[in-house]
């Protein structure tokens, strides 16, 4: 058959390989925009604003201007640039150990974060069973320590896949339905003609000056707006990201400031600022209106939802940064031997003990320290103060790579790059600086012993180790697979 089909002399020809082009996939900025603002949206810092009243607008958008802009805009040039993240960036702007204490402190934060996170799922819970544990430190100390052990016994197991699902949607279920049903029942509240509880007069836009103890909670709101670099990953998978990314920033900004001060607001307008407690304050709303409106079967329905979104987030964190430093420990070989060990699920087991155990340390705090809100007040400038480090590192580094290595192809470039790093650098210095004064609202009344506090906690846990892994570094410690 062949003989009679083909001519002589010739060769049968293969048939041509078919080549499959792969589509790149892209997203929207619509859609970045959305991610991000789920990333950096909560409720849990409203009722930290909510005791300025008028004033937390200010507030809110001083830090989204100074801070939160720079950050994102300089962060999506990185990530554009160079892959791995903030020890990458900082190791190439800097150097190798700059990019330890970089990635250490973006760790070690969460050693802070988790107890205020769990510290705001305490109090919502006790909503469910008892609203007078809300107040209660060794309640909340107590939730802190289960809540987070069984987290770490869940992501050991490799059993957070279902728990994933639940925080994916936490911008929903419990942030934007809460904060919406919230700022609505406050706007009828009004209505109806009660009073607000905070004045909500032009001479309370801005805050009075009282030295410099007045500005001390806008520390707290560059903490809410931390963690924009995560999402600027997603910077390459845009079409045209010179011109779409800017544009899902300043989108998703709009929405952070709706989504933290609406509600803060609406907080404001029916509970007053001395009876406003920091952990407990959202669900103090809720459960004012909802008595007001006469349906206070509803409570318990929030608080759960409050409850699973930030529970949910926990869990779905919490071996995201111990991965992280376990990569760098065993491909640099910066942490012990013992550090580095992971089970069959590639969980850092190890570390997630120990911090675990820091964890259950740091829970004593709502225990021993009188006001709940005191302690949670506390944890958040100590969790600010160490990841504001991180920020420092990068604003710096960004502007050395911008001259050393102007050849590295980035698919974004950032704007008055030098101006937007040293407004940033300014901004977390400051905010750095400001963290060690006491706000109005320490009920504790011991300055030295704040600063101790704060000093202690941030050197201790956010800046001793890295120097300590540095000093005593062997060769040993550096795994045979990163050798290979």
């Amino acid at each position: 058959m062949a003989s009679m089909d083909v001519p002589a002399g010739r060769s049968v020809a293969a048939p041509a390989a078919k080549v499959t082009i792969v589509k790149p996939t892209y997203i929207t900025w619509v859609t970045l925009a959305f991610m991000t603002t789920a990333s950096v949206a909560s409720l849990r810092s409203a009722p930290t604003m909510a005791v300025y009243g008028l004033t937390c607008v200010f507030l809110y958008v001083v830090p989204a201007i100074i801070f939160l802009l720079p950050q994102a805009l300089v962060a999506a040039e990185l990530a554009s640039g160079w892959t791995g993240g903030v020890f990458r960036w900082v190791s190439e702007g800097l150097s190798a150990k700059w990019g330890l204490l970089a990635v250490w402190c973006q760790f070690a934060m969460t050693i802070f974060y988790y107890p205020t996170l769990l510290g705001f799922v305490a109090s919502t819970l006790a909503y469910v069973f008892n609203p007078d544990l809300a107040t209660n430190g060794v309640y909340t100390g107590i939730v802190i320590v289960l809540v987070f052990w069984l987290g770490v016994f869940m992501s050991a197991r490799g059993g957070t896949g279902g728990i994933a699902k639940l925080a994916s949607s936490g911008l929903l279920i419990g942030t934007l339905i809460p904060g919406a049903l919230l700022v609505i029942l406050g706007i009828v509240f009004l209505m109806q003609g009660n009073s607000s509880a905070a004045p909500m007069d032009a001479d309370h836009l801005v805050p009075q000056w009282t030295g410099i103890a007045s500005l001390v909670l806008i520390v707290n709101n560059f903490l809410s707006y931390s963690g924009m670099e995560m999402n600027s990953v997603h910077v390459g998978s845009l079409k045209n990201p010179k011109s779409e990314f800017p544009k899902a920033m300043f989108f998703a900004m709009g929405l952070v400031l709706l989504i933290f001060i609406l509600p803060a607001l609406a907080i404001s307008w029916v509970v007053p600022a001395q009876q406003l407690s920091l952990t407990a304050g959202v669900m103090q709303a809720f459960s004012e209106f909802f008595g007001y409106f006469g349906i206070e079967r509803l409570v318990p329905i929030v608080a759960v939802a409050l409850v699973c979104a930030s529970a949910g987030g926990m869990l779905t964190w919490l071996a995201g940064p111990s991965k992280g430093l376990l990569m760098i420990a065993r491909r640099e070989g910066y942490l012990p031997p013992f550090f580095q060990k992971q089970n069959e699920h590639e969980v850092a087991v190890n570390i997630l003990c120990v911090q675990g155990a820091v964890t259950t340390v740091i829970a004593l705090m709502y225990a021993l320290i009188p006001s709940v809100s005191s302690a949670y007040w506390i944890l958040s400038v100590m969790t600010t103060q160490v990841y504001l480090v991180v920020y420092l590192l990068m604003f710096v580094a960004a502007v050395n790579l911008r001259k050393r290595q102007p050849e590295v192809e980035r698919g974004y470039t950032a704007p008055a790059l030098t101006f937007l790093c040293v407004v940033g650098f300014l901004a977390s210095a400051a905010a750095i600086l400001i963290g060690f004064v006491p706000p109005s609202q320490f009920e504790n009344g011991s300055t030295a012993a704040y600063v101790g506090l704060i000093l202690g906690g941030t050197v201790l846990l956010g800046l001793l180790p890295p120097w300590l892994f540095l000093k005593f570094r062997k060769p040993s410690w550096k795994s045979e697979e990163a050798s290979a």
